[in-house]
């Protein structure tokens, strides 16, 4: 218990001081960038359009296989070897190895500069710090959708880059926390519905699903109780998003700041219509923002407690 508890405070620390530096992303650059190789690899092979549907889908799910045996041997085999080495200091080296798979510095660094922008009235700035993290058409959006395309943004990636790869880590270790990163990088690259993907995708997308279950519904509550509200919001409007977990950790956060979130985006030039999420403004501006970023700022100090208690429980 020990081990696990200061290998996760480790990573913990390392992530909340440094995040990812760029200086060791030029040299090294990011296990999920391996993983997007493996991923790229598999489509070549097994995502042919002149294939059924059938055999795509089974295609799929064997690239996922494949990732899951690459991520769970890799960390577990590197986690075995440090515990032969290190012995008592494995802990060091586990911590270190985890440290990438997390992501509460670097959200909160891609998130900022949208409110710093917005805040000095630079609307083409604003536009291009948040296309950073969204996919949507970003070109001609005003303040209030710059904004609001930046909290949705934050409270979708509180679960899948914060609240996920650490309820992972807890449950089962190294191999569990980069297995979870495995999913939803494929879910990112090849988990949509529209062509050339479709079926071949259809597999991580289902998977990644199932892994953030839980993990988005943890992320909610704890944006509730970190802004003293927005539980009715949560439960009436969870279900108008088109995922079945990011509208948990997106209702929570309109409900606790008091904003309408979501609605008609554009994508590719192609309008779609989405439901409203919550009940508040949807004129969003900088300083909605910036609570956002406070509200997060809390929802991770709950997280990291309820994460570090976990191990102490699970692993006692």
């Amino acid at each position: 218990m020990v081990e696990t508890l200061a290998a996760l405070a480790l990573a913990l620390a390392l992530d909340l001081a440094l995040g990812w530096p760029a200086a060791l992303y030029a040299r090294l650059g990011h296990p999920v960038g391996g993983f997007a190789r493996v991923i790229g690899w598999c489509a070549r092979l097994g995502n042919r359009p002149q294939w059924s549907a059938g055999r795509r889908r089974a295609m799929g799910v064997v690239t996922v296989l494949v990732l899951l045996a690459v991520a769970i041997g890799l960390a577990g085999a590197l986690q075995a070897l440090a515990t032969w080495l290190a012995g008592g200091w494995a802990w060091i080296v586990i911590g270190l190895l985890a440290w990438p798979g997390l992501a509460l510095r670097s959200l909160h660094d891609h998130v900022r500069p949208v409110a710093l922008a917005l805040a000095r009235d630079d609307l083409a700035g604003a536009r291009r710090a948040v296309a950073m993290i969204v996919g949507r058409d970003t070109a001609t959006l005003d303040r209030a959708g710059v904004a609001r395309a930046a909290i949705e943004s934050l409270a979708e990636s509180f679960c899948d880059g914060v609240a996920a790869p650490l309820f992972w880590m807890v449950l089962a270790g190294l191999p569990g926390l980069w297995a979870y990163k495995a999913i939803n990088t494929a879910d990112s690259l090849i988990g949509h519905r529209e062509a050339p993907w479709g079926p071949f995708g259809w597999a991580a997308a289902r998977l990644d699903d199932a892994l953030n279950l839980l993990p988005a519904r943890l992320g909610a509550v704890l944006l509730c109780l970190a802004g003293g509200g927005g539980w009715a919001v949560l439960w009436r409007d969870h279900g108008r998003h088109a995922s079945p977990n990011a509208g948990w950790t997106e209702a929570a956060m309109a409900g606790a700041l008091g904003l309408r979130l979501a609605g008609p985006v554009v994508y590719d030039g192609v309008a779609v219509a989405k439901d409203w999420i919550g009940q508040g403004r949807a004129a969003a501006d900088a300083r909605d923002v910036a609570r956002a970023l406070r509200l997060y700022r809390r929802a991770c100090a709950l997280l990291i407690a309820v994460a570090l208690g976990a191990v102490v429980v699970w692993k006692g």
